[in-house]
């Protein structure tokens, strides 16, 4: 099976420019590739992941792919799939997202290792030098203005209102095309279904701009799917903001949990779209959702997959850890390190390092709302304390209540729980 009727059958081809010339062009070449990311924050987030993984299916394929991060591009801010403009950031916040991105990306793809290595670019590289004199007569003068108009990423914005800075973002992620043409023989552009006028544009340029060549270049451009969920909410946001990469902005038990977390109706999706696993799984695990979809094995294997991935083995059992302790209500299995990670949403009360007395407590930290009711809470058994039911009235929390001498869990009633920090 080649690269494109294995993206078909994992439902990953959104658009694609000459089908059939691409396919010829995969299979009699070593084709380079690249795929941008704009540096609009300090980490990338799951939507990221679908086109990092595409790189990787083209270089098991024995493709060269390029990841190119936007130092340059991400000083001006893409309009595509959006209503408003962009804020823009200064030069060394962008250039510090940049080197962090690339960071990020190095990880999941292994730069510059075996025969056909991912590399890294910056387009920060050649659009910084250029002046606006080289940018209208070598760039803008291919472009006309009724072409760009037609661009979605454009009239989509009309109404509202686009600057002149977002209107010409198009011309720059073109150059970005034609300069990795002319610099590393790259014939291939992929990304998301809202780059697809970027990607053409950029097509443009380089045939345009080299028209004494224009029969011999072959270039292509290829998309993949907005990702959906089949439940209307949007893909990589949970009620707490979007799932980040940087594990201090989204720790591995909260990356694994919203994989976890995955609707029926999606995981075989996702599994097809995220992970390498083979068709023979697949196939198994298709039938575990259909026959036994209480077990949620499917999801698990997807939670794993992605969790590895992007963080590690050892983040993986961590939060396998977590999850476990926070099922059998075994609290007292976890670290310190554990317990930030497993209840970093939860309320939490800071306290000093002294043995305090249930009942207040539980007042001072509002998880009950009286010493009347904290004593009703008590005597009924609804407060637990590291998961065990603690139901004596005097009692006092102590240095022995205290994981890694910082924490201790209260949990009230099935499902409330609150954190006892000490300092």
């Amino acid at each position: 099976m080649d690269i494109l009727q294995d993206l078909e059958k994992r439902g990953l081809i959104h658009q694609t420019t000459d089908r059939e010339g691409l396919e010829k062009h995969l299979a009699e070449n070593q084709v380079t590739l690249y795929c941008g990311f704009d540096p609009t924050a300090d980490s990338l987030h799951i939507g990221h992941l679908l086109p990092i993984t595409m790189l990787k299916r083209f270089q098991k394929a024995g493709h060269k792919p390029i990841a190119l991060v936007g130092g340059g591009t991400g000083m001006i801010g893409d309009p595509s799939g959006r209503t408003s403009e962009r804020s823009l950031n200064e030069a060394h916040v962008v250039k510090g997202f940049s080197e962090k991105i690339k960071q990020q990306i190095a990880k999941l793809v292994e730069f510059d290792q075996g025969d056909n290595p991912v590399v890294a670019r910056n387009n920060h590289d050649w659009l910084s030098n250029m002046t606006i004199i080289d940018f209208l007569r070598d760039a803008g003068k291919h472009f006309g203005i009724n072409y760009m108009l037609a661009k979605e990423s454009v009239s989509a914005r009309i109404e509202q209102g686009i600057t002149y800075t977002e209107f010409s973002y198009m011309i720059l992620q073109s150059l970005d095309f034609l300069k990795l043409y002319e610099q590393e023989n790259c014939t291939l552009q992929i990304g998301g279904s809202d780059q697809w006028g970027n990607i053409t544009a950029g097509m443009e340029l380089i045939r345009r701009s080299r028209e004494q060549e224009s029969d011999e270049i072959k270039v292509f451009g290829l998309t993949v799917p907005l990702i959906t969920k089949a439940d209307g909410t949007k893909f990589g946001k949970t009620a707490g903001g979007a799932v980040w990469l940087d594990p201090e902005k989204t720790s591995p038990y909260e990356f694994y949990q919203f994989w976890v977390n995955t609707d029926d109706r999606d995981v075989i999706k996702f599994l097809r779209y995220f992970t390498f696993i083979s068709d023979e799984e697949m196939a198994e695990l298709e039938s575990e959702v259909k026959d036994q979809p209480e077990k949620r094995v499917a999801q698990r294997r997807l939670a794993e997959e992605m969790t590895k991935e992007v963080h590690s083995q050892e983040a993986l059992e961590q939060a396998q850890k977590i999850s476990a302790a926070l099922f059998s209500g075994d609290i007292k299995q976890l670290t310190a390190t554990e317990i930030k990670q497993g209840f970093k949403d939860v309320p939490t009360y800071k306290a000093a390092k002294n043995e305090i007395d249930l009942i207040e407590l539980l007042v001072d930290a509002s998880i009950s709302s009286s010493k009347r009711q904290a004593r009703e809470d008590i005597s009924n058994g609804a407060v637990y304390i590291n998961g065990e039911r603690q139901q004596e009235l005097g009692y006092v929390v102590s240095e022995e209540d205290r994981i890694g001498d910082m924490f201790t869990v209260i949990r009230r009633g099935k499902k409330k729980y609150f954190l006892i920090e000490f300092s």
